[in-house]
């Protein structure tokens, strides 16, 4: 199985077995020495280095791209024209990516955006996040999430009703549906999207685990939004990686007394993420300056907006039903009987007044 991966590549593997996501001084060793000898020196166990034992031991490379070759996994290392170059901003990039779906990893990541938040989410979250992602995902834009239970996987579930694009970051190998329940899920987002980790298959989801995954669901997308999150929820850990890497950041708000919306509400107040209320917001926040920005919102545009300030008193004057004369007009606008007339003359054009034998009011709203 590994005689046709170069030396390079397949020292990367077998980190990606060896060595847990984010170590810090093997990312030295790498970045200093390269894969090849920075396995040998893990394999040397001198120093530090021999914590690493028992899994140098236990390598066998064969064995997990025999595992990945069954579920139609492949591997991508930086330098690849798949490789996501965004990941290569975080302080330590993964060793190499194992990735199972027929999509192109840079390309679906080149417009994609994070869509996360509490597994416990409330059903006002779960729809949310669901129908956000399918708007999103219909604008051409891929989801981006964990495929774990709650807001992850509505997120997943929203752009694959509309047959959009979406990508699940998992935090075991790649060989293991997790949270088991989901594993129709992940299947269907394998089919046509992909699934990623960056530790080798088989190797199980652990806590670190899913806190160094979360920081690929940051790194790899445009932006990062948070639809439900409590102060404590994991989704905030994407949410600050996202923020320290420049990234636009996003979050849903929900009822002051909700706790699961807490989190996000917390975001706000400390300044580190921008208020999102729809599919537009989330595209004008992560899009592309001009190109993807959304219209301001605004109420419904009135007859009386553009009046100035004199039509404004003259209207305001005319009652609804009774009819006044000129000099009614006159006293109640404060205005002289010409300019009054005036006014009169031109909110009858506009269809604002009435006019019948030398007086006014205000002209009746038509029915809808």
């Amino acid at each position: 199985m590994s005689g046709g991966l170069d030396d390079a590549r397949l020292a990367r593997v077998a980190l990606s077995r060896l060595v847990e996501p984010g170590d810090k001084g093997v990312h030295e060793l790498l970045d200093r020495h390269g894969a090849p000898e920075t396995l040998d020196r893990i394999r040397a166990g001198h120093g530090r280095l021999a914590r690493f034992a028992e899994r140098v031991r236990r390598l066998d490379v064969d064995r997990d791209l025999t595992t990945a070759a069954k579920v139609g996994a492949r591997v991508v290392v930086p330098g690849d024209g798949e490789w996501p170059e965004r990941l290569d901003d975080l302080p330590v990039p993964p060793w190499c990516l194992w990735l199972r779906g027929p999509a192109d990893l840079a390309a679906m990541t080149s417009r994609s955006v994070a869509i996360v938040g509490s597994r416990l989410c409330t059903a006002y979250g779960e729809q949310l996040a669901a129908d956000v992602a399918a708007g999103v995902a219909n604008r051409g834009w891929t989801v981006v999430s964990g495929a774990a239970f709650g807001i992850d996987g509505a997120a997943h579930r929203g752009a694959l009703a509309v047959e959009g694009k979406t990508l699940a970051a998992l935090a075991g190998g790649v060989d293991r549906a997790y949270p088991s329940a989901h594993a129709r899920l992940i299947e269907r987002i394998a089919d046509a999207g992909i699934v990623l980790s960056e530790v080798a298959p088989g190797s199980a989801p652990m806590r670190t685990r899913f806190l160094q995954r979360n920081r690929l669901i940051a790194a790899m997308t445009r932006g990062t939004i948070v639809v439900e999150a409590d102060l404590r929820s994991g989704s905030l850990n994407t949410l600050r990686t996202a923020h320290e890497l420049g990234r636009p950041v996003g979050v849903f708000p929900g009822p002051v007394t909700s706790m699961m919306s807490a989190g996000c509400h917390e975001q706000v107040r400390t300044e580190r993420a921008t208020l999102v209320t729809g599919t537009a917001d989330v595209i004008d926040l992560v899009g592309d300056f001009g190109a993807d920005a959304c219209d301001e919102p605004r109420g419904e545009t009135l007859p009386t907006d553009e009046l100035d300030p004199e039509e404004t008193r003259v209207h305001e004057g005319l009652p609804h039903r009774a009819w006044v004369d000129l000099a009614q007009v006159s006293l109640v606008s404060a205005l002289a009987p010409m300019q009054a007339m005036a006014v009169l003359a031109r909110l009858v054009e506009l269809g604002l007044a009435e006019r019948r034998d030398g007086t006014w009011r205000k002209a009746r709203a038509p029915r809808r």
